[in-house]
């Protein structure tokens, strides 16, 4: 069997701005970054992943890029990245830039060319639509940070297009200009040594026709129009040239496609040799209400795993994908809230909760990817400031929700939980001030704890850090990087599977949630097997406690 080295790869996901600040001016830095390889090792893990550390206005933390080829200063300079680069393969540490194809800032000098008019050679970079003579927009279709996707350039009475922030114009992969100059920066980098990209949001790179509207829609409003611009039949045609150019000079080059809305059969279609090697998907989180308040907005609510909904999911990533590709297997990222807080139950649960749902996904077969501080129970941010969050929509949730009777505390903490930003608090590597991070205050902010960080997990053989390695050493053997899946009949809270490969096997089995669940009868037919991975909870009770976590080997 020919075997991909990302296969077996175990992925670190490191949003820089809070990783680690060498130079204390608050921000995190590539130099902490290389400061913390030989931490990053030790995990486990072999694969990093940065979010964006190019050049930008940070409108979206990085992921308007003004210019591709240099370094933002708040994280370094180039020479930076090339002992990064070099630090990092002397551990046999790979690592993967995330590259932002479907859009650009609008600082972007192929930008600030395009807007000078309708005849400069950079205007078709990017995509314009004329004004309808009744004044209106040019469609009904909404941005996915609210608004219209159009934008008025008022020296040529044009509209640009923008599927995220105004200040962030969708490119034209319809021009081979485009085509041409992302292959070019995708090989600058592969040059310096990468191994591979996390591409931003590809799914969204071609559009449909303009003149096509929402229907259903009153006049005048606006709608979110996935069907006009996510998972277009084009997307496949324009990524295959790209990739087969970076093929070309890297064969073996990782490829690690975000298509948010991906189900497991179209997440299978972008898998192949000339698209990505693996797929991030959104589409196996489920959760479910458990509590309503009619003075708390509704996308608010206080929610928790749907643990029925989610063993399905996970069930059917596994087979859609057969024994060729590999699902990605992550319970957080810089986009959601923390996996402490929004699955597992960080407060009565914390450390067995957050043991007992990576036990059971990092076991299937997959690639792991490990948000940073997940390894150490990093919880949700908490926040003292609604000016932490960037996203105006929290400004108005809080606005709301103090006009409702809530205290700011109880508001701040309410948003937190719903809301991105909650997971980009910086690194706690010790319980100093600052969290140990940095000797200043923080762009963002942080949870300083006495148990939660690096430096006190490390003295704590049953701390979750030490927890952590042991699980991802277990997942490098071939049994459950190669091994078969079967899900196994238990509770709708259990998640058990079997894992077979060659002459071994292996059983997992942990309990989702704080409810407990009826023992599966055939748990006594493992007696005899190793037990490798163990919460302690007893078998010989009807029912299993809450979080339990097993694996049996034979």
């Amino acid at each position: 069997m020919n075997q991909n080295w990302w296969e077996k790869a175990i992925v670190y996901q490191i949003y820089p701005k809070s990783f680690k600040d060498s130079n204390n001016d608050g921000i995190g830095d590539l130099k902490g970054i290389i400061e913390s390889l030989d931490y990053i090792k030790e995990l486990g893990v072999d694969t990093l992943w940065l979010n964006p550390i190019f050049i930008s206005p940070q409108v979206d933390n990085g992921y308007d890029i003004s210019n591709y080829y240099a370094i933002d200063e708040i994280f370094g300079d180039l020479d930076d990245v090339e002992v990064l680069i070099e630090e990092a393969h002397k551990r046999d540490l790979k690592i993967i830039f995330d590259l932002v194809l479907n859009h650009t800032s609008s600082e972007h000098p192929w930008f600030q060319e395009a807007i000078k008019g309708p005849q400069n050679i950079y205007r078709d970079y990017y995509l314009w639509a004329d004004e309808p003579l009744d004044g209106s927009l040019p469609n009904n279709w909404e941005s996915f940070f609210g608004g219209s996707v159009w934008e008025k350039d008022y020296k040529s009475e044009q509209y640009y297009f923008h599927l995220f922030d105004k200040q962030m114009p969708d490119l034209n992969w319809a021009n081979p200009e485009v085509k041409k100059s992302m292959i070019d920066i995708a090989k600058f980098w592969l040059a310096k040594g990468i191994n591979g990209f996390r591409l931003d949001a590809f799914i969204h790179m071609v559009k449909d026709d303009f003149t096509l509207n929402v229907s259903d829609v009153p006049a005048g409003e606006i709608a979110i129009a996935e069907e006009y611009y996510a998972n277009l039949p084009e997307v496949k045609h324009y990524l295959s040239e790209f990739i087969s150019e970076i093929k070309k000079i890297k064969p073996d080059a990782f490829i690690l496609g975000e298509a948010a809305s991906a189900t497991p059969q179209l997440a299978d279609s972008y898998i192949r040799e000339d698209l990505c090697s693996a797929v991030i998907s959104f589409d196996h989180f489920d959760e479910k209400t458990i509590s309503t308040n009619p003075k708390i907005p509704k996308e608010l609510a206080t929610k928790t795993i749907d643990a029925k909904k989610m063993k399905e999911n996970l069930k059917n990533w596994q087979e859609a994908l057969g024994n060729e590709k590999y699902p990605t297997l992550y319970w957080n990222n810089h986009d959601m809230p923390r996996m402490a807080s929004r699955f597992g139950n960080d407060k009565e649960y914390r450390d067995k909760s957050i043991k007992s749902l990576a036990t059971a996904m990092y076991l299937l077969r997959g690639i792991p990817v490990i948000l940073y501080g997940e390894e150490i129970g990093m919880k949700n941010l908490e926040i003292n400031d609604v000016h932490t969050f960037q996203s105006p929509k929290a400004i108005n949730q809080h606005i709301h929700l103090l006009e409702n009777g809530f205290k700011k505390e109880e508001s701040l903490s309410i948003i937190a939980a719903a809301n991105k930003e909650a997971s980009r608090g910086v690194m706690q590597w010790d319980q100093t001030d600052y969290a140990g991070f940095s000797s200043t205050k923080s762009w963002i902010g942080e949870n300083v704890e006495k148990k939660y960080n690096v430096s006190s997990e490390k003295e704590d053989k049953q701390s979750i850090l030490h927890f952590y390695q042991e699980l991802l050493k277990l997942k490098k053997e071939d049994l459950f990087s190669y091994g078969e899946v079967e899900f196994l009949e238990s509770a709708d809270n259990i998640i058990a599977y079997k894992r077979q490969y060659e002459d071994k096997e292996a059983v997992v089995i942990c309990n989702l949630t704080e409810e407990k669940a009826v023992t599966p009868t055939w748990l006594k037919e493992l007696e005899s097997w190793q037990l490798v991975i163990d919460s302690g909870d007893s078998l010989d009770n009807e029912e299993l406690e809450p979080y339990v976590y097993k694996v049996y080997i034979r």
